[in-house]
């Protein structure tokens, strides 16, 4: 045998050993990109209020530019072809709540197409009145997937103005500075295991993190509150106390989570630390990553006229 047969014999197994080692590593070097899917609910209320369609398409712009990340938009309710959530990493639903909302239609078999994606570690967000659930049809759900929700009565909608001055330490505040806005900012939400919510604990695995919390004062505990308009006795008791109006979760499935009280009214969404925290929730919950001066974007008056659903003008009255 020569010396440059032997050579080559040497060289095939020293090739195979590197084709399987490159097969069993990794691939470091590609990043792999999340899904998120934002679905609008239909149109409600006066003109840029509850503009969910034109907001759905906003926070999609807004992100066009992060690294792997690809957006999907639904608008006008839930979607005729289910397909668009095939492979989602995260899904955020911003519309109107209640008995009507759009996750509890069809006998349930929604919210058990939901509750799946979430036993397989699927990012959940709900926005605004998407929060707001029927106790006895969603409400079990809802502490699961995000930690808590807006109860009837329990929970109070006032319109006011609170400062959100002081963040914890966590990617969705990344960036995010001291801001103001006037909103329906929802509070007193019914949180996992009956606790106040303003404290970041872990209950049954579930790792709950307040994220915009501020004190109401006692003019906005009294009321008045959109409807019923108020005072509740228990609203006014808990004078003081430091409300979440924002807030995550972790799961022990692996998936994420988050409510977001505010977005009733269109224009905030051209408030630059307003809008970046949500964004930081959208990306965060889909499991992207937030860089430390938080998602950067711009909105000028002329984009949030874009997308807006025709609506009749507000009676003076």
């Amino acid at each position: 045998m020569n010396t440059l047969n032997v050579r080559r014999l040497h060289l095939v197994p020293a090739l195979f050993l590197l084709f399987i080692a490159a097969a069993i590593v990794p691939q470091t070097s590609q990043a792999e990109t999340q899904k998120l899917v934002l679905v609008a609910g239909k149109p409600s209320h006066p003109p840029r209020m509850h503009e969910f369609n034109a907001g759905v398409q906003l926070l999609a712009n807004s992100l066009k530019d992060v690294e792997d990340l690809d957006v999907e938009v639904v608008l006008n309710g839930w979607p005729k072809d289910e397909a668009v959530f095939e492979n989602a990493d995260a899904v955020v639903f911003y519309m109107d709540g209640g008995g009507r909302h759009e996750i509890v239609q069809e006998e349930g078999r929604r919210l058990k197409m939901i509750d799946e994606w979430a036993k397989n570690g699927v990012g959940l967000g709900f926005m605004h009145y998407g929060v707001e659930v029927l106790t006895d049809q969603a409400g079990e759900e809802m502490k699961r997937w995000i930690g808590g929700h807006y109860e009837h009565q329990f929970s109070c909608n006032p319109i006011w103005e609170p400062t959100f001055a002081v963040f914890p330490d966590h990617p969705v505040t990344s960036g995010v500075q001291p801001f103001q806005a006037n909103d329906e900012w929802y509070f007193n939400m019914r949180f996992l295991s009956g606790m106040a919510g303003n404290e970041a604990k872990e209950i049954d695995g579930v790792q709950f993190q307040p994220i915009l919390l501020a004190k109401p004062s006692d003019d906005v505990r009294d009321g008045p509150y959109v409807y019923p308009r108020g005072p509740y006795d228990h609203i006014q008791a808990s004078a003081g106390r430091a409300e979440a109006m924002m807030w995550v979760v972790e799961r022990p499935d692996g998936g994420r989570g988050f409510g977001f009280t505010g977005g009733h009214f269109h224009d905030n969404w051209g408030i630059e630390d307003y809008r970046k925290v949500v964004l930081n929730a959208l990306v965060w919950t889909a499991k992207g990553n937030v860089p430390e001066d938080g998602i950067q974007s711009t909105v000028s008056e002329e984009q949030l006229d874009q997308n807006l659903d025709p609506k009749k003008p507000r009676k003076k009255k």
